[in-house]
């Protein structure tokens, strides 16, 4: 059958680099009651995005739990890095040169930002012009490198230690519950990724992290989950409620 070869765009060389990055990874679920969250949200003015609540949510986790601060790397031989406070990698769909892409957006120590801050950063990296989002000029230029010298500037940004939480963050966001689906279990360098399906009309929804087997363990997670829903129904809620009213 004849059809026709169509050459990969930036943005799909940066999918094909990640698809051999990434790492051993394995989900663990938990089905959270979040009803008064989305309560306190409604009831806000701007209504922030879940996926900040939800990163906030995380990283106030991980201010208490360090291991979620920590990444596998080899250089100069393998071991465990821990960083100082987290950085949340957020997957953005942005309409980029007629295609639909995936981007990321570095925020930086989430756990002691607004939420509303954090929500505003993300409808930025949404709505303005691609080219004047650094994150993303970042990844666009790198993906327009030669093949050979991308995936080394990939492999040693992971595993510099110091670089690696400055370029890739320590955990990530990746959500389009929005649409109405969800990932079971999306592939990431990182050491791990939450994402969240469509919440029930009670207030339920099935949340999951997908772990870096070599840093983490499957036990280990399901208390991080357990503690993610307490920060969502206790500090989350309270800044929600602090909010503007609409």
């Amino acid at each position: 059958m004849r059809g026709r070869s169509i050459p990969l765009s930036a943005a799909r060389k940066l999918v094909v680099d990640l698809t051999r990055l990434h790492v051993p990874s394995v989900p663990v679920q938990r089905i959270m009651h979040i009803g008064e969250v989305i309560k306190a949200r409604a009831e806000t003015r701007d209504r922030p995005a879940l996926s900040a609540i939800f990163a906030k949510a995380y990283a106030l986790a991980a201010v208490d739990i360090p291991v979620l601060r920590r990444a596998y790397v080899k250089l100069p031989t393998p071991r465990l890095y821990e960083y100082p406070h987290s950085t949340a990698s957020m997957v953005v769909e942005r309409d980029y040169e007629g295609e639909m892409i995936v981007l990321t957006i570095l925020i930086r120590d989430p756990a002691g930002t607004p939420v509303q801050a954090i929500s505003e950063t993300i409808r930025r990296a949404k709505t303005i012009p691609v080219e004047e989002v650094r994150d993303f000029k970042r990844m666009l230029s790198l993906a327009r490198w030669p093949t050979p010298l991308r995936r080394l500037i990939w492999w040693l940004g992971l595993n510099l230690a110091r670089q690696r939480g400055n370029y890739f963050g320590t955990f990530g966001i990746s959500v389009y519950s929005g649409l109405g689906s969800e990932s079971l279990h999306p592939i990431s360098p990182l050491t791990a990724v939450m994402n969240y399906g469509v919440i029930a009309p009670d207030g339920t929804v099935a949340v999951r992290i997908m772990y870096d087997h070599r840093v983490l363990d499957g036990s280990m997670v399901a208390r991080v989950l357990e503690r993610v829903e307490q920060k969502l129904t206790t500090d989350l809620v309270a800044e929600l409620k602090a909010l503007p009213k609409a």
